[in-house]
């Protein structure tokens, strides 16, 4: 039993029980895999959609920006609130009720007359984000075997590429033909279908850690943890300031109509999914230099946009390039934070969470002003730049370390 002023309370019970079938274990883990899908698609099918949603309601890019600006500023007030307010249930009752919501908020969005009740959706998609991340990044080595545990978790992030290589271009697809109205609905319909899998398939999870607030503040303390939050800030404000707004970049700089964004947007995603797989090889071997490398070639393709971005080989490669890069982040800035705290997992899925959605919903605020005020290229060079202040911040701190060895 843990004492009053640990990390967690343990408890006894829950799966990853060696009796349990491995196919039910990674039955459990698609499942877990799916509801990200869903929530990576939601959150992000707006890039796809954006000129079309603005148009419809008569609003600036920068304003129809706001549907990545909400989630993500609700996610992070929601991860370790939402995580520490139902520590005590059970948690595939948790990840139900979150598609449940999920759900719904697509299918309010389909159905708004007005702009402010999709921002309103967009809050419920936010907590949904929080509540389910939190949960659910960490829950690999509760069901599947521990020689598994590493695969798991890749299979799991990969939810992050997929929703990009598969969710936003079938959801531009959709919309294009029939409507972004239809687009949300047809989503809604695939999350009440994984809604019905976690049912199936998840066994119940009961807590075996608790995580309170006060472990929260604590993990703050620790330099490790800080470093890991200022790289997550750097590189997701870049890549969310530029990414956000790549529609209105290709319509205006490359000439790209709606079909051929749809294409750039499923290269962009397929070089995700290689990158993630890549990054989860390399990262617990090597964290430093798979996230300041996935920073850095995030880095060469958007600085290099404006320059090549007219030609379209040339947004193809650097498309390609991002999507590698990008497709590393997520695994990667996990990782440091689970290193960071090793005796608190779930904690560290809240920080990795809060962090990382607060950091989306500025980078998307700030590339919306940008744009409405300048140029999509300037919101490309700008993310360049605060990718490469990342580089830089990663290594300084490697010379920093090395100085310290040396004079000890």
């Amino acid at each position: 039993m843990a004492s009053t002023n640990t990390a967690t309370t343990h408890r006894t019970g829950g799966a990853g029980s060696p009796t349990r079938s491995p196919l039910v274990g990674w039955l459990a883990v698609v499942s877990v895999t799916l509801g990200i899908f869903s929530i990576v698609t939601t959150e992000i099918l707006p890039i796809g959609l954006l000129t079309e949603i603005g148009s419809g309601f008569a609003l600036s890019d920068g304003m129809a920006g706001l549907m990545m600006t909400m989630p993500g500023f609700l996610a992070a007030v929601s991860a370790p609130l939402v995580t520490v307010a139902t520590a005590r249930v059970d948690r595939r009752l948790m990840l139900c009720v979150f598609m449940l919501l999920l759900a719904g908020a697509n299918f309010l969005a389909a159905a708004a007359p007005g702009y402010w009740l999709v921002l309103v959706s967009r809050v419920v998609v936010g907590v949904v984000i929080g509540g389910f991340w939190s949960i659910g990044a960490g829950l690999a080595k509760r069901l599947v075997p521990v020689r598994a545990v590493g695969r798991a978790t890749s299979v799991i992030f990969s939810a992050v590429p997929l929703g990009s290589v598969l969710g936003v271009p079938a959801g531009t697809f959709i919309g294009d033909r029939a409507g972004w109205r239809t687009a949300f609905v047809v989503l809604g319909a695939l999350t009440v279908g994984v809604l019905i899998m976690l049912v199936l398939v998840v066994p119940p999870l009961p807590p075996v850690q608790t995580t309170r607030l006060n472990v929260l503040r604590g993990m703050l303390k620790s330099v490790n943890t800080r470093f890991a939050l200022l790289l997550t800030f750097l590189i997701v404000l870049a890549h969310f300031g530029t990414y956000t707004y790549v529609t209105p970049f290709l319509e205006r700089v490359t000439g790209a109509d709606s079909p051929l964004i749809t294409v750039f947007l499923l290269v962009y995603g397929a070089a995700g999914i290689v990158g993630n797989f890549l990054g989860g090889a390399l990262v617990a071997r090597h964290p430093r230099v798979t996230f300041s490398l996935a920073a850095a070639m995030i880095a060469a393709a958007t600085l290099l946009l404006p320059v090549l971005g007219r030609q379209q080989v040339g947004v193809l490669a650097l498309l390609i390039i991002w999507g590698t890069a990008y497709g590393a982040v997520p695994v990667s800035s996990q990782t440091w934070f689970a290193k960071a705290t090793p005796h608190a997992p779930e904690a560290a899925s809240v920080l990795f969470t809060s962090s990382f959605q607060a950091t989306i919903s500025l980078g998307a605020l700030v590339g919306g002003v940008i744009v409405d005020r300048t140029s999509p290229s300037t919101v490309m060079a700008l993310g360049g730049l605060t990718a490469t202040l990342m580089v830089l911040t990663a290594w300084a701190h490697v010379a920093r370390r090395l100085t310290w060895r040396s004079n000890t």
